[in-house]
């Protein structure tokens, strides 16, 4: 399984002290069908082209836009490009990432999207998240194993669990804890931590304003069953947001 770090590119550099794999979070779809990029290192090579289409407009010329990315994948020596896309798929979007998977496949790189696009390129690798909170997350790998045609067609999208559960939580949302939110949460309360082999991640209780709550949290450890379990099942890559593990970065990279 390859490791990805998603990185911007002003931290590219602290990244690379851990992996040379980096996703340069660096692009994003500008107007007229644009690839507009931010400030790189002018020795940045190899990794991937990471896009993003927050606050992008219509994309008019897909062929264009597309051949924009192959491009600067050529220039920077990118292996393939992530689809970092966080709207609801349109026809747009659809329609550029199917002929991008095209143009990628077409010259040996791959392109990674997220799971609400993998119809659109079925030579694509779709994003699993493992941000799970219920049921279990082994199965839940392997379901989607099954609906995919096999674990090679997948890699995981390593999000860090950080979530605060109200009890009873009968519609399974909670709310999301920053790293300063839950660092002042464990000081305060001090709790007792357990392992839920089921979700394969670490949780506590704890109680205020008269309300039980239940955090479930990643820490290396958890990260690193998580991706054990995706590589045992066949999955192709996995994906690391850089700044959500530079404090465990240790103990889950080797230097």
């Amino acid at each position: 399984m390859q490791v990805y770090l998603a990185v911007t590119p002003d931290l590219a550099r602290e990244a690379s002290s851990y992996s040379r794999a980096l996703a340069h979070v660096a692009y994003r779809v500008g107007p007229g069908s644009t690839l507009l990029r931010q400030n790189l290192l002018l020795q940045t090579r190899g990794g991937l082209l990471s896009v993003s289409d927050r606050e992008a407009p219509l994309i008019e010329d897909p062929e264009a836009l597309c051949a924009a990315v192959l491009r600067e994948c050529g220039r920077r020596s990118y292996t393939g490009a992530v689809l970092d896309f966080e709207e609801p798929p349109r026809r747009d979007r659809l329609a550029f990432a199917e002929r991008l998977g095209q143009a990628l496949s077409a010259s040996r790189r791959t392109l990674y999207l997220p799971e609400s696009y993998a119809a659109a390129a079925r030579q694509a690798v779709v994003l699993v998240c493992t941000a799970v909170s219920g049921g279990n997350f082994t199965e839940y790998l392997r379901e989607t194993a099954r609906k995919y045609g096999g674990a090679g067609r997948l890699a995981l999208d390593v999000q860090r669990l950080r979530m605060d559960f109200r009890l009873p939580a009968p519609s399974g949302e909670g709310d999301p804890l920053s790293a300063e939110a839950f660092g002042r949460l464990v000081e305060q309360k001090a709790p007792a931590v357990f392992f839920s082999q089921d979700l394969c991640a670490r949780y506590f209780t704890y109680t205020g304003s008269g309300e039980t709550h239940f955090v479930l949290f990643d820490d290396a450890d958890t990260l690193n069953q998580k991706l054990k379990l995706g590589a045992g099942m066949g999955f192709s890559a996995a994906f690391f947001m850089w700044p959500e593990v530079r404090d465990v970065a240790p103990s889950l990279f080797r230097r």
